[in-house]
């Protein structure tokens, strides 16, 4: 089992002609990833080393039956290509573009929920997602991925933090810890998936029996999910909060990981946490360690 993405998931990969769409797409290829197609308007009939490439999403997917996209555009471009994908019947997005303006987020976001249900964003500004040794779709390198073992225990992770994500899955993978699935939601204010989504899912499926949850200063996601831990998550976990020392009212690397009005703090959430029943680390590391203790357990 997995979460959101297995070996059965058909992936496209829209803005596949671009730089980074092909140098990420054919990586997730040679993972193992099943990218059947690419998406650029105007180069229909092309290919990128052997993959097709259609002129829409509509096309692809009724050319390969994909299921899956990986968007790789421009900011400008990229919620069209989002709503694009939902309105062909793609169930699962995944956006990594950075620098969408928030309202543009927030638009694309209330569409989805209101017109397209079925379809579900990871993103933007994410690494992406990748379940090890079944499908990879983003830019995670899959070789600091350790496999699931057929009997476990084995660990899921989900992070808002694109670095700390890599960090987390090179932990475990130190150890010899199988990840079951690393999701990176990313650190915008308007998340197409957050902690609680990644959570409800790791809590129902049987291949992941704990939990390692990297959150960030900014907003109320985590204490959000503090709350859902206590009342519904009975597995496992430990986490890190980044953002220790960040002076209140400064930016901090992403759009959400701002501190103002005196909420939104490190502090805050690490006790959040910690009274949820979750072994805060102070550091990735500690974090990792943490969950290796668990592991010990199960």
């Amino acid at each position: 089992m997995a979460i959101f993405v297995d070996a059965s998931t058909k992936v496209i990969v829209q803005g596949l002609t671009g730089g980074q769409g092909k140098f990420h797409g054919l990586r997730n290829r040679d993972y193992g990833t099943q990218v059947v197609g690419g998406v650029t308007p105007g180069k229909g009939g092309q290919d990128v080393d052997g993959i097709p490439v259609f002129d829409t999403v509509a096309d692809a997917v009724a050319a390969t039956g994909a299921n899956a996209s990986f968007i790789a555009v421009p900011p400008k471009a990229a919620p069209a290509a989002i709503l694009e994908a939902a309105a062909a019947g793609i169930g699962f997005v995944v956006c990594i573009t950075e620098g969408i303006p928030a309202q543009d987020e927030a638009k694309v976001y209330n569409t989805l929920v209101r017109d397209f249900p079925d379809t579900h964003l990871l993103g933007p500004n994410c690494p992406g997602i990748i379940s090890p040794g079944k499908c990879n779709i983003g830019i995670t390198a899959g070789e600091i991925a350790e496999l699931p073992s057929e009997n476990g225990p084995n660990v899921g992770i989900v992070s808002r933090s694109g670095t700390l994500t890599y960090q987390a899955l090179y932990e475990l993978k130190q150890k010899g810890i199988g990840v079951s699935t690393c999701v990176g939601i990313g650190g915008d204010p308007v998340p197409g998936t957050n902690f609680i989504d990644c959570l409800s899912r790791f809590q129902e499926d049987p291949e992941t029996n704990a939990i390692i949850m990297i959150g960030e200063i900014g907003g109320s996601a985590e204490e959000e999910a503090a709350e859902y831990i206590t009342a519904n998550v009975t597995k496992p976990m430990s986490a890190y909060i980044a953002g220790v020392t960040a002076p209140a009212g400064k930016k901090m690397g992403h759009a959400g990981a701002i501190v103002s009005g005196g909420k939104g703090t490190a502090a805050g959430k690490m006790d959040a946490l910690r009274a949820a029943g979750v072994k805060v680390g102070l550091n990735p590391t500690e974090a990792g360690e943490l969950m290796a203790e668990i592991v010990k357990g199960l």
